[in-house]
């Protein structure tokens, strides 16, 4: 009995980030649909960084803003 080919499903993802692929070629060299500032600003809003937790400041580093001298 033959084997039916497999449908590439897409997997479930957040809303921001609907119609992200990303590639690695032959040569180890990553491409992407989105700009890679645009995945760091996902990043930087949804997920906590370990190095930042105990930081005071942490909610003004989320939302962009720099603290001033």
């Amino acid at each position: 009995m033959a084997k039916k080919p497999k449908k590439e499903e897409t997997p479930k993802v957040h809303k921001d980030l609907e119609g992200f692929k990303m590639n690695i070629d032959s040569f180890g060299e990553i491409s992407s649909t989105f700009p890679i500032d645009k995945i760091n600003e996902f990043l930087n809003k949804n997920v906590d960084d370990k190095k930042l937790k105990d930081r005071e400041d942490i909610d003004d580093i989320k939302e962009g803003k720099e603290k001033k001298k």
